[in-house]
């Protein structure tokens, strides 16, 4: 290796960003007309050094070797590269090795300062070993405290954080009180961050136990993330009166919901296929002076299908595109399920050759829709000249479009056909060899029992 020059691998290394937290959907992401993710994504809006690294020049965490290869490639003192090298180390290595790398970094060359995303490196380290106690983390912590860089808001950001990726949620709430109490009260992303965690592996008792302690103790109260979070958690248990606490809750605090928050609550009521509050969040918005958009529309229109009042959701329809939202492919899809659950299957392929027009492009989701209410309607010709064009287009059949098809097919006693789309559903990847063979082997014994 010529001297100075640095390895393809630590120029990757070199710039690592944090993942983002994003929040439970109502259904698929490709096809869920849930609200977007920009709220909840507010809780991680930092890009920071937190030591990960998916790719190493090491071959082992050897510290001599490690030693050695730094002598033979470091002609000049460079921050950022001798930040880098350490990550990399830091990924294979023990938190002892890394820091006794650290120490021959700066002893090979006087010239270099480290700086507080150096001593960050170690952290995360730290966070990350499967310890039985904050033993490491705390050991990290009071290197970078008596080389002169105090833990601040940052570090206790990125300890939490990894440490929470990292399964150790219990030990990540203990640092938050302990950085709290010694160092820097948490900001508000750490906070919020720590809240989307408990909703996610923690009883709902314990978030509102964790909100009140902060609020007592270190005077953080929770913002319109924090309750969007919390409502959104609620309304993916379909806890109605939790959700209907929470929203008086807010006037109490005095927070006005944004579009994001009135589209939570009401992605609330749609699970619950309750229509009639879904349409009272939406006029209480526009009460408000709060523009609904686009994901609104769409969660209206979805809940309202669902509920049953696929014609009501029509008139939004209407209405969204005189607001200036142009529906797209989950705003027709969601209507064309209401009106199959309907029997208005005639009516969901007539929104499919207006959807068309107007030039949205339909996907699987949409085809499996519709081919699944062709076939609970008995409608089998249709149903068969859709399928036709999904292979055509090779898309995937869905789980219960596959299922339904496969009964009409036998019933009408088309063995051979219902053996051609379980082919289809194999090579396609649709579902499994499993899954397809045990849904065609039940509509085959169902057939078997009528004839009986």
């Amino acid at each position: 290796m010529k001297m100075g020059k640095l390895p393809t691998s630590l120029r990757a290394a070199a710039s690592i960003s944090r993942p983002k937290i994003a929040p439970s959907s109502l259904v698929s992401e490709s096809s869920s007309p849930t609200p977007a993710k920009t709220r909840l994504s507010a809780i991680s809006p930092r890009t920071r050094d937190d030591g990960e690294s998916s790719r190493t020049p090491f071959k082992s965490p050897d510290l001599s070797a490690a030693k050695s290869l730094f002598n033979s490639m470091v002609a000049t003192p460079d921050l950022r590269l001798h930040n880098s090298f350490l990550q990399s180390y830091a990924s294979i290595s023990t938190l002892g090795d890394s820091i006794s790398l650290l120490r021959h970094m700066m002893k090979s060359h006087p010239t270099f300062s480290p700086d507080r995303s150096t001593y960050h490196i170690l952290l995360a380290q730290s966070c990350r070993a499967p310890e039985p106690t904050l033993a490491g983390v705390h050991r990290a912590l009071n290197l970078m405290s008596a080389d002169g860089f105090a833990p601040d808001k940052v570090t206790a950001d990125i300890a939490v954080r990894a440490l929470s990726s990292s399964g150790r949620i219990d030990h990540a709430l203990q640092l938050f009180d302990e950085m709290s109490l010694k160092h820097s009260v948490p900001d508000s992303y750490t906070y919020n961050f720590v809240v989307k965690c408990l909703c996610k592996c923690r009883s709902l008792s314990m978030v509102y136990e964790f909100i009140d302690k902060c609020r007592s103790s270190l005077g953080l109260k929770p913002d319109l993330v924090t309750y969007t979070i919390i409502i959104d958690n609620v309304c993916n248990t379909k806890n109605l009166r939790e959700i209907t606490r929470l929203v008086g809750v807010l006037g109490e605090e005095g927070f006005k919901p944004d579009c994001f928050l009135y589209n939570t609550i009401m992605k609330g009521y749609c699970m619950l296929s309750r229509g009639s509050e879904a349409i009272e969040v939406y006029n209480k918005m526009r009460e408000n002076g709060v523009e609904p958009d686009l994901v609104t529309y769409n969660t209206l229109i979805f809940g309202l299908s669902k509920a049953g009042r696929a014609k009501e959701a029509r008139k939004y329809l209407k209405i969204m595109a005189e607001k200036g939202h142009v529906p797209d492919v989950v705003t027709y899809t969601s209507l064309m399920n209401g009106l199959c659950r309907e029997r208005d299957v005639l009516g969901a392929y007539a929104l499919l050759e207006e959807m068309k027009e107007s030039g949205v492009e339909p996907n699987a989701c949409t085809y499996n829709t519709l081919l699944h209410g062709f076939c609970k309607a008995k409608m089998m010709e249709k149903g068969i000249e859709l399928y036709g064009e999904m292979k055509a287009a090779g898309m995937e059949l869905e789980t219960a479009a596959y299922a339904t098809l496969l009964r009409a097919l036998c019933r009408q006693g088309k063995i051979a056909d219902a053996y051609e789309v379980f082919d289809y559903a194999v090579e396609s990847k649709s579902l499994t060899d499993v899954s397809a063979y045990s849904t065609l082997e039940s509509a085959l014994k169902e057939v078997n029992k009528h004839r009986e």
